[in-house]
C-alpha cells in the first residue's frame, strides 16, 4: 500500500499498523524513517511514541489535535467509552468534557493531548464478575474507526455509581432526560448486576422525576423503592444539608434544579 494511501483510511494509527500495511513489519525503523519524512513534510506528527495522526490539510501540527475518541480506539481497540464520554457519543450530553474514559483489559497510563486527557480504566468488577462486561453496549463510526460505548440504561446507572467521571449530578441529570428512550427491562437488568442500594434510588428518583416524559409505570418505580436503602443516604456522598426525597431515601443537593416535584402519572 501507498503511505499515502495509508493516510487517507487511518487518520489515527499505531506504528504496527503502518507498519504491516506498508509491507515493513520486519523493518520497523524503516518504517519510522518513512513515518518521520512525512511528519516533516507536516503531514503527519507523532502524538506519543508509537502513535501517529494524519495532520489535516491547512493546520500546523503544532496546532492539530487529533479526536480524543479515536485516538483512544487506537491506543486499545477493546475500549468501551464510558461515563460521560459515553453521553457525548449518545448525543445527550450537556456540556462537553475535557476527560475522556474507556473500560478496557488492557490500563495503561493517561494520556494528555492539548486539550483532553483520555484515561483507561479496569472493567467493572460486578460486570466481570457476572461475565456481563458487554452488558447495554451500543456501537458506532467515528473517523473510520469502530467505537464501543454505553447505551442509555449503563450509562445512567453508572454515571449515578460514579458522579465524578460523568460530569456531576446535574450534568448527568440534565444529559439523560435528553434520552431519547430507555429500555425498562434492560435498566432493571444493569441494575441487578449491580446491585447496589443508593444505586437503585438514585435512577428510582430519576425515574419518579420524568416518569411522563419515559412513560415509567408504576410497578417498575414500585420495583425500584423495595430495593431503596433502609435508612437515608446522600446522594452526593461529600455534601451535608438538602432535601430528602423520603419515597427514595436519599438526601438531594440544596440545588433549584431538583426542587421541582416529580411528574405526575
Amino acid at each position: 500500500m501507498r503511505t499515502r494511501t495509508f493516510f487517507e483510511s487511518h487518520l489515527v494509527f499505531r506504528l504496527d499498523e503502518a507498519a504491516e500495511a506498508l509491507g515493513l513489519a520486519d523493518r520497523p525503523r524503516l518504517a519510522v524513517k518513512r513515518l518521520l519524512y512525512h511528519a516533516g513534510e507536516g503531514t503527519v506528527k507523532q502524538v506519543e511514541r508509537g502513535l501517529w495522526a494524519v495532520v489535516p490539510p491547512g493546520v500546523a501540527p503544532e496546532e492539530f489535535e487529533p479526536d480524543r475518541f479515536v485516538v483512544a480506539a487506537v491506543l486499545r481497540p477493546d475500549a468501551i467509552f464510558c461515563y460521560h464520554s459515553a453521553l457525548e457519543l449518545l448525543g445527550a450530553a450537556h456540556s462537553e468534557a475535557r476527560l475522556c474514559t474507556v473500560f478496557t483489559h488492557h490500563r495503561r497510563r493517561p494520556l494528555a493531548l492539548r486539550a483532553a486527557r483520555i484515561e483507561f480504566l479496569s472493567p467493572p468488577a460486578a460486570l466481570l464478575r457476572a461475565e456481563q462486561e458487554r452488558l447495554g453496549l451500543r456501537e458506532t463510526r467515528r473517523l473510520g474507526r469502530a467505537l464501543a460505548f454505553t447505551g442509555p440504561e449503563r450509562t445512567l446507572v453508572e454515571g449515578f455509581r460514579r458522579l465524578d467521571r460523568a460530569g456531576g449530578l446535574e450534568e448527568l441529570v440534565t444529559s439523560a432526560e435528553g434520552f431519547a428512550a430507555l429500555d425498562f427491562a434492560l435498566l432493571r437488568e444493569v441494575l441487578e448486576t449491580y446491585d447496589e442500594k443508593a444505586v437503585w434510588a438514585a435512577v428510582g428518583w430519576f425515574l419518579e422525576r420524568n416518569r411522563r416524559a419515559f412513560y415509567v409505570p408504576d410497578r417498575l418505580l414500585a420495583e425500584l423503592e423495595r430495593n431503596r436503602p433502609r435508612s437515608p443516604q446522600y446522594l452526593l456522598r461529600d455534601e451535608r444539608g438538602g432535601p430528602l426525597a423520603r419515597r427514595w431515601n436519599l438526601v438531594l443537593p440544596p440545588s433549584p434544579l431538583f426542587a421541582r416535584e416529580p411528574d405526575e402519572a
